[in-house]
């Protein structure tokens, strides 16, 4: 059975922080709040926890197009190639906020995403998101429990989450309600932004 934990977002509790960040650590999984829907994550450094959620979504690992959660903008090198002036303005205009953007991948991918060539990059606008990150001191790997074929409620309402995912992860955050639009995603792999799908986010900012 999952740990059902409530963090309240406007002074997310240390240590109800650092027993999510503890499970993360080992592999665990947790769906936690965002400034969009609420989000399935883990350790982007974790391989089983990684197949995991692949498998809980239906796809293989190698072609699972996840959204790596950052604190700040200053994960990007890590992960990302040079970006110039121009892309970078876009992010900070925009970031934090309910936007995913695709960005090109350098050679410092952690080892189940080396093949990729471009990264999606989020940095919710979420005072328990951006704890968790902090605290676990690299991204969570995340995709979504948005589904379009359930009732609205069972992706909004933490309890009714708890209740559909209980025995699929290890950790549901209470959060408070979530939102039922996800992100905006905006395609700036080639400099050039190229909306892939409208979500929360305005596109009058681009």
């Amino acid at each position: 059975m999952a740990q059902f934990i409530k963090i309240y977002p406007e002074n997310p509790n240390a240590d109800a922080i650092k027993k999510v960040v503890d499970v993360l650590k080992k592999g665990g999984l947790v769906i936690y709040p965002t400034d969009t829907v609420y989000g399935l994550g883990c350790d982007i450094t974790n391989t089983k926890a990684l197949e995991k959620i692949a498998r809980i979504k239906g796809v293989k690992l190698a072609k699972a197009n996840f959204s790596f959660i950052c604190a700040d903008l200053s994960n990007l090198s890590e992960y990302v190639k040079q970006i110039d002036t121009a892309t970078f303005k876009i992010l900070k205009r925009a970031l934090p906020g309910p936007y995913t953007f695709i960005l090109p991948g350098n050679n410092n991918l952690p080892k189940d995403f080396k093949k990729k060539k471009t990264v999606g990059i989020r940095v919710p606008d979420n005072s328990i998101a951006n704890a968790m990150v902090e605290a676990l001191g690299n991204p969570i790997v995340s995709t979504s429990i948005r589904d379009e074929d359930e009732l609205l409620e069972y992706t909004t309402d933490p309890e009714l989450i708890y209740e559909k995912w209980d025995n699929l992860v290890d950790i549901v955050i209470d959060g408070g309600y979530g939102d039922n639009t996800a992100s905006t995603v905006v395609d700036l792999s080639d400099g050039e932004p190229e909306i892939i799908r409208e979500g929360k986010g305005s596109i009058d900012i681009f």
